[in-house]
């Protein structure tokens, strides 16, 4: 048989990953394949852990062959993708650089779903793969890819200023990367308070059992990046005028926040998904320049090792 071979792993109906096969005849001529080196583990991998697709949006690898009409990527250059996999390019939203809102975009669990990043090999358009710069490991690149690319389409988008005060709930996948983007951090658990201030938050306040939060000059941008959404009751005292609250969590059920507050202090609440293709180029220029990089532990690319890790994450 010839054509291209990938191993890749999926998930299941029990949660079980699955070892399987694809196979792609040739790539086209605007396709580059990868051999995958490093995949970040995203909680919404978890999401769909039950589906019978294969997982991972967070993948770094090396070009092996290159499409005829590919001039941006060479074999041998390190390169990597995210959430979004393609779109339209010429309707309001790709022609204004936000293909992450195309009405026809191709995105992880929804298109490609015979291939991923937790697999040997993939076959991506040129044009939606990034050059990994020279500062990054490919370790650390891989969950910048998603993790990364979110916090900073955020920060990036809205105007998040130097002279703001800008607070994270959460100290997670997202969070953590967000703290080193930000200067403030908000978390449930006092046992995050080293590790906060390790990744460079100025302060720390741990709200689990507390009723009222006393931290100063109020907060212009807070960011939610836990796996549930806290109690509203207690952060919106802390919020300026005008404030902006990004729920970028992926907390499961209806978004509910007190009305009245919403309304005396002219809040915004602001939706936010992965960066678009300027804007994750960006993020990837600003950590290597800034050293900014995940923690990551690592586990071998192999049903065991992709279970371990599930099964750690599961319990963080």
């Amino acid at each position: 048989m010839t054509g291209i071979d990938l191993t890749v792993f999926k998930g299941s109906p029990t949660g079980k990953i699955i070892e399987s096969k694809t196979h792609k005849e040739s790539i086209k001529p605007d396709e580059v394949l990868l051999k995958i080196t490093h995949a970040g583990l995203c909680g919404t991998d978890q999401h769909h852990q039950t589906w019978d697709i294969v997982l991972g949006h967070e993948g770094v690898g090396i070009v092996q062959q290159v499409g005829s009409q590919v001039s941006a990527f060479k074999v041998g250059d390190r390169a990597g993708w995210g959430y979004l996999h393609n779109s339209c390019g010429h309707c309001d939203e790709c022609l204004n650089s936000n293909e992450m809102f195309c009405p026809e975009r191709a995105m992880y669990a929804r298109a490609n779903t015979d291939q991923g990043a937790f697999a040997s090999h993939a076959v991506w358009k040129a044009a939606f793969l990034f050059h990994i710069p020279d500062a990054l490991t490919s370790s650390d690149a891989a969950p910048l890819m998603c993790a990364g690319a979110t916090v900073f389409s955020a920060m990036y988008l809205y105007n998040v200023r130097p002279t703001d005060r800008v607070g994270i709930v959460g100290v997670g996948g997202l969070g953590h990367i967000a703290i080193q983007f930000a200067a403030k951090i908000f978390s449930g658990s006092e046992s995050k308070r080293e590790e906060a201030k390790c990744l460079g938050a100025r302060e720390f306040y741990a709200t689990r059992g507390v009723n009222k939060l006393e931290i100063g000059k109020p907060i212009k941008h807070l960011f939610v990046t836990s796996s549930r959404f806290p109690d509203w009751n207690l952060f919106l005292p802390v919020l300026a005028p005008n404030a902006t609250i990004y729920p970028i969590t992926l907390a499961e059920g209806d978004f509910t926040i007190p009305h009245l507050p919403l309304l005396s202090k002219g809040l915004t609440i602001q939706g936010s998904f992965c960066a678009s293709r300027g804007v994750h180029v960006k993020m990837l220029t600003f950590a290597a320049l800034h050293h900014i990089k995940p923690i990551t532990q690592e586990f071998p690319l192999t049903v065991e090792g992709i279970e371990e890790a599930m099964a750690k994450l599961e319990k963080e």
